[in-house]
């Protein structure tokens, strides 16, 4: 398969120490299953990913399975989500992955819904990247904050216009917070 981002490309932006890797699964789009496998997920300050897939927090607990770990936390979790896989979070928002269809959603901080927020690992996986740029662009002051903003939303959008369409989807507040200079 020929994916738009690489494991190389992943430990350019995070370091080794800083990317998981999946081990493979069959229940899950081979797509998807590939990517976390071969160019792995971030563990950074953005995004949090899980440590340890296959390693439950408990013996009542299955930390891939959203509806599992929804109850475990008395959440309430939208029944076509339950069988759907934690991934991390992203600032404050739960991420998760549709093993069937490689969508990647967020349910964000207090709601109790979800958005689409990437139409497929690939996607989610070049915003990281492209968002770890941004990061070190403003630590680096190289760019001003409208600047830095829209260079990134034009990188994402060149690939998948998904996570920008709901105004209320992580991305565009983390946007909005750079620009209004919160971080």
């Amino acid at each position: 398969m020929n994916f738009s981002v690489s494991p190389a490309g992943m430990i350019e932006a995070y370091g080794l120490e800083n990317v998981v890797f999946f081990p493979q699964y069959a229940d899950v789009d081979p797509r998807a299953g590939s990517l976390l496998s071969l160019v792995g997920l971030p563990h950074s300050e953005v995004f949090s990913s899980r440590i340890d897939p296959e390693d439950p927090y408990d013996a009542e607990m299955d930390p891939v399975a959203l509806g599992n770990r929804f109850d475990y936390y008395n959440f309430p979790c939208p029944p076509e989500s339950r069988s759907w896989w934690m991934l991390g979070n992203l600032f404050t928002s739960l991420i998760a992955l549709d093993p069937g269809s490689g969508k990647v959603y967020a349910f964000p901080e207090g709601e109790t819904g979800y958005i689409l927020l990437h139409r497929d690992v690939e996607s989610f996986l070049r915003a990281l990247i492209e968002f770890r740029k941004l990061e070190v662009d403003h630590e680096n002051e190289t760019l001003e904050p409208v600047e830095l903003a829209e260079r990134f939303r034009l990188a994402v959008e060149e690939f998948d216009t998904t996570p920008f369409a709901d105004e209320d989807s992580q991305w565009n507040l983390s946007l909005q917070e750079l620009v209004d200079e919160i971080w």
